[in-house]
């Protein structure tokens, strides 16, 4: 069969147009929330899913607690259960500091100096009962509750959110909370 070149370039354009769609929401720059009071995210907040990364192996019953100081800067303190709901607790503790003109919405996250990673608030309930945490590069996802358990209704409106921002849910996992 012999192409012309109307035929080709018809072709390579509706490949081209068929390829930059499929990558087009996981290029789009990721947008945080406005403004996050610290005050009112201070406290303790349950993972209710996540992506699953290595520090986390066999971790149940996640929560991470924040504590702004004086000096400007959040202590972090997350919590799980190794190898079940029931299993040891492990405990580590970091810092979090604010990105400047971020509307409190960026963090830099620190457990081990001198490494810092970015923690990005990009959706929050107006009430502060959810929040969903990420990195501009997509590969670190969690979803956040004030409670152990987050009703269906709010958690699939969350899916949907994420779904929009070109996230691969495929590696969502729920957290089993105790």
């Amino acid at each position: 069969m012999y192409l012309t070149p109307q035929k080709a370039f018809i072709i390579l354009s509706m490949f081209f147009v068929t390829l930059l769609s499929s990558c087009s929401m996981k290029s789009q720059p990721m947008n945080t929330v406005p403004y996050v009071d610290l005050e009112r995210y201070a406290g303790k907040w349950y993972e209710i899913a996540s992506f699953p990364q290595r520090f986390q192996k066999g971790c149940h019953c996640t929560t991470a607690e924040y504590t702004p100081t004086e000096k400007g800067y959040i202590i972090v303190e997350n919590r799980c259960n190794k190898g079940s709901v029931t299993g040891k607790e492990s405990y580590i503790k970091g810092k979090a500091f604010v990105q400047k003109n971020s509307g409190n919405a960026k963090l830099k996250v620190q457990f081990f100096w001198p490494f810092k990673g970015k923690y990005w608030i990009i959706d929050l309930a107006d009430d502060y009962s959810y929040a969903v945490v990420s990195h501009p590069n997509r590969k670190y996802l969690w979803i956040l509750s004030r409670t152990k358990e987050l009703d269906e209704r709010s958690y699939s409106r969350i899916i949907s959110r994420l779904k929009m921002m070109g996230f691969d849910l495929s590696k969502l996992q729920r957290t089993e909370q105790m």
